[in-house]
């Protein structure tokens, strides 16, 4: 591995598309999606597309279907062109004035056509999914996405409670979420380093110094943190209270029996699925607090791992990487897959897909989102490690799924966030699986380190943070939560999770602050769990059988939106309602466990006695 990483990191850019926000292709496009939302809503209005009382289908029907659904689909997709080149601006520079007016403006056509796809569920939930499909071949083609809609309508608000909901929402939950994001991406830390030289940083850089090679500054970006994130812990529990308020609110009303039942339905998976998943987690979770102890002993340290060590690289071997050593290691990987794979991080590269600079105002973490037919956009906070790189590998694998969903409508590609980490999580397995297939020693204890922090966290933090979440929506019904009683709800998470896999006096209180998914989304968290273990039990299958695997696999990524994920698990002979599918993909994480604890031993032995 290299020691520096001093390549100019690439800028994304939606210039070939529109040139700027002040471009005429631009704002005539905002110019037809207001006149467009009004369309849509006379449109439904015209056909009665609500609730009516139940009858017997018509041809007359078929062709309001077709006509509806069409025009949704091309709305939807157009809508979200826009949405994606105005967030662009946003996710990179949050003062972006322009920018965030055009959000607002968008935020209020959405919330005109946001109800009509809970009267659509109503329609169809009305006349049948099944009888509409016999005389329409919009509603055969959206089968899928239509039957979730039709369940949906047992869970809906009357249509006006609905339509004032979705108008209110941008000013409500909306606009705390972009309250959070902002002061979150504008806060800068003082980071003190070597010689008392202290050093202004925005946190996006500083929360990436968790991965230096030198632990005086890994400890000291974590002592800065916990300076600066209290900072505006009042304006942030204030966004988390009330998003968690309101979505109390209409959850209840919505006849949901829990917030967390909201989130499985979203999600296309079942109760029982979730719980199976859950229950090979909790029995896991020992083998992760053996790693954490593991890695501190490579650390130096007696007991549990420091919160600044849970991602640090390994003392004994070169740590960093270059921008080009990263990229070319994720294509090589690719490769093994295929060249059509492989392709796409050269597509990416040459198309301006990738944003990976961090800087002052730019969102912190990663992710990729959809564009135009099957482009995406992919922002990266790169920090010359091997977890940057595999970070790279994960956002580049939703690019590739966006690539299969390129052919899809808009109604098709409403992917839950739990098959959406397919994908991920595959193209990340096929870059750590390359590094250890040509690794030995030190080199290969260092890239299972980097794999396992990043399983650790997928697995063992994600729990924690439902644990966390699950907590707030209890004690939200009862009233609002302070900031140290947040701080406290995170800490006893984090211990009930990690145990004593790390040193319990140095845990995150302030996880709560910095995590955009408790504000954009509710239970955002345990998804990322489904899709790493279904990701790995779908790669033991390619390696079973690759050939038959790549057949199918494109067609399955494709249906995401369109199945449950009972179904698109049965495609490939997986039943994720058994505990025993989860317990196996998790035994993948406890081989490389092993491998580590073996490897780890030898550079640092256990002391006598130890087990």
């Amino acid at each position: 591995m290299s020691t520096t990483h001093t390549d100019p990191l690439p800028r994304w850019s939606v210039a070939d598309v529109h040139e700027g926000l002040d471009a005429r292709s631009f704002t005539d496009m905002m110019e037809r999606i207001g006149a467009g939302a009004a369309r849509l809503v006379a449109l439904f209005d015209e056909h009665g597309i609500r609730s009516i009382d139940p009858r017997p289908v018509s041809g007359a029907d078929g062709h309001v279907a077709d006509e509806v659904i069409t025009a949704y689909n091309a709305f939807s997709d157009e809508f979200r062109e826009a949405a994606v080149v105005v967030h662009s601006t946003i996710s990179t520079d949050s003062r972006d004035e322009r920018a965030q007016a055009l959000a607002s403006q968008l935020d209020a056509h959405e919330s005109k056509v946001g109800p009509l796809l809970a009267r659509l569920a109503d329609w169809v939930h009305s006349l049948g999914v099944d009888e509409l499909a016999t005389v329409s071949n919009e509603v055969s083609e959206h089968r899928g996405p239509l039957s979730r809609l039709d369940e949906r309508a047992e869970h809906q608000m009357s249509e006006i409670e609905e339509g004032l909901y979705a108008e209110l929402a941008p000013t409500g939950s909306g606009a705390w979420n972009r309250l959070q994001r902002d002061v979150t991406s504008q806060l800068m830390a003082d980071v003190e380093f070597a010689e008392h030289r202290v050093e202004a940083m925005p946190m996006p850089a500083v929360r990436g110094l968790a991965t230096s090679s030198d632990p005086a500054v890994r400890k000291a970006a974590y002592d800065a943190e916990i300076v600066a994130w209290p900072t505006i812990g009042t304006p942030v529990a204030a966004a988390l209270n009330s998003i968690k308020g309101e979505a109390n609110s209409v959850n209840r009303r919505r006849n949901w029996s829990s917030p967390l039942e909201a989130s499985l339905f979203a999600n296309s998976v079942s109760r029982p699925t979730f719980d199976a998943m859950q229950a090979a987690v909790v029995e896991s979770l020992p083998d992760f607090r053996r790693w954490m102890r593991a890695k501190a002993r490579l650390h130096g340290h007696s007991a549990g791992l420091p919160w600044w060590d849970l991602v640090a690289p390994l003392p004994h071997v070169a740590s960093s990487i270059s921008w080009t050593e990263g990229i070319d290691w994720v294509r090589s990987a690719f490769a093994t897959y295929s060249e059509q794979l492989a392709g796409l991080v050269d597509r990416a590269l040459d198309e301006q897909w990738i944003d990976a600079e961090p800087r002052d105002g730019k969102t912190g973490g990663a992710f990729c989102m959809s564009f135009v037919d099957d482009r995406s956009l992919v922002l990266l906070n790169w920090s010359g490690s091997v977890s940057s790189a595999q970070v790279t590998a994960h956002e580049l694998g939703h690019a590739y799924h966006n690539t299969t969903l390129g052919g899809r409508t808009a109604l098709q590609k409403r992917v839950p966030m739990a098959l959406a980490e397919t994908a991920s999580i595959f193209c990340e397995t096929l870059a750590v699986e390359a590094g250890l297939s040509r690794l030995e020693g030190p080199e290969r204890l260092a890239l299972l380190d980097v794999d396992l922090a990043g399983t650790n966290q997928v697995v063992v933090d994600i729990h924690s943070r439902l644990l966390f979440e699950t907590e707030v929506f209890a004690r939200r019904r009862r009233g609002a939560l302070g900031i140290t009683e947040l701080n406290d709800l995170m800490r006893q998470a984090q211990a009930d999770a990690y145990g004593d896999g790390i040193d319990l006096d140095t845990r995150h209180p302030y996880m709560w602050i910095l995590k955009p998914h408790y504000y954009s989304a509710h239970f955002y968290n345990w998804p990322y769990t489904y899709g790493l273990l279904f990701g790995l039990g779908l790669y033991a299958r390619y390696q079973a059988d690759p050939e038959r695997f790549r057949v199918g696999y494109d067609d399955l990524l494709s249906r995401a939106g369109m199945n449950t994920a009972e179904e698109l698990g049965a495609t490939f002979g997986l039943d994720v309602t058994d505990i025993s599918f989860w317990t196996a993909s998790l035994d993948v994480c406890r081989s490389r466990i092993a491998q580590y604890e073996e490897l780890a031993a030898e550079l640092v032995p256990l002391p006598p006695g130890t087990a």
